[in-house]
């Protein structure tokens, strides 16, 4: 089994990134950074300064990427499409150049790759991937990925919708229970995927320790529920009786008040997290009940802070 002794993080500054940070560190793990400046250990402006930081490293987590929590009008949606693909090819590119390169890449990507999915899972193997901007971005992603002229290992993780307390996709579903609207959002019949952050950076660490684990990734924990399940569990968690439901319209017309996409809530994401599972990765938080006490437990009263795309 590799040790894991010094990692490198691209996109450190965003919500799992520094939870991945803090639990390598508390782990006794070297962590540099790569961002877009300020205190990170190389920019993304001086490839050499990447190369540098890389030499050496065990692990590198390109977690770099504009939030997708806003309107997709054309420069969002540029910088959405140029944060993630434009980073990831100069990684590659910095990669085939480190003298003592990492034994693992490991990308961000999104379950969203996958089709809008009512029917049945989507497994890495027999998954179809869907249509859209969304996944337009994401094959771009891992294109990217894939064509780097690096031997290193590489995986892709393909998230689904990371739930933590102080932050991630929780925080507006958290405010809209607390103001009453915890009922189903559009028919709740939407496949709704998850994985407590706790279980993204536990999964990152098991792919490291397994050699054979390489390509894409379901980050998603092994119980999906329908929307309509998830919002009754918000309630129970937030100890609220009802919940108005919101309907399409109400979605799109709050999308547009916060500048994001409904789409973010009404896609049907099922995600199955099939590699994971048959290389005997166990989840801390396989439930959606289990993952909301512990979140809960730690977030304050009142509504919490959400950022505006």
């Amino acid at each position: 089994m590799s040790t894991m002794n010094s990692v490198v993080i691209c996109g450190a500054s965003g919500y799992i990134g520094q939870y991945l940070r803090r639990s390598l560190e508390a782990g006794e793990v070297a962590v540099r950074t790569i961002g877009r400046g300020g205190v990170s250990d190389a920019t993304w402006s001086d490839e050499q300064s990447v190369v540098d930081v890389l030499s050496g490293a065990d692990l590198v987590v390109n977690l770099a990427g504009r939030s997708v929590s806003c309107r997709y009008n054309k420069r969002n949606a540029d910088e959405i499409f140029s944060s993630r693909v434009e980073t990831t090819a100069l990684l590659g590119r910095a990669l085939a150049r480190t003298p003592q390169p990492p034994s693992l890449w490991a990308n961000a990507s999104t379950g969203t790759i996958y089709r809008d999915a009512r029917d049945r899972p989507m497994d890495e193997a027999t998954g179809e991937l869907g249509k859209g901007f969304s996944v337009a971005v994401a094959r771009a992603w891992e294109q990217e990925l894939s064509d780097a002229p690096t031997p290193i290992r590489k995986v892709a993780l393909r998230m689904s919708i990371v739930l933590g307390a102080g932050g991630g996709a929780i925080n507006p579903i958290i405010n809209l229970t607390r103001l009453g609207f915890g009922g189903k959002m559009g028919d709740g019949g939407q496949m709704f995927s998850w994985v407590h952050v706790e279980d993204v950076v536990r999964s990152i660490t098991h792919v490291f320790e397994h050699q054979d684990i390489s390509g894409p990734v379901n980050i998603a924990a092994p119980v999906p529920v329908t929307n309509d399940q998830m919002m009754r569990e918000m309630r129970t968690a937030l100890g609220r009786q009802r919940g108005l439901p919101t309907p399409d319209w109400m979605l799109e017309l709050g999308a547009r008040i916060i500048r994001t996409e409904a789409e973010l809530v009404l896609k049907s994401r099922w995600v199955d997290p099939a590699v994971l599972a048959d290389t005997g990765f166990r989840f801390k938080y396989p439930t959606l009940k289990s993952a909301l006490n512990q979140i809960t437990q730690e977030t304050p009263r009142g509504l919490l802070p959400v950022a505006l795309g």
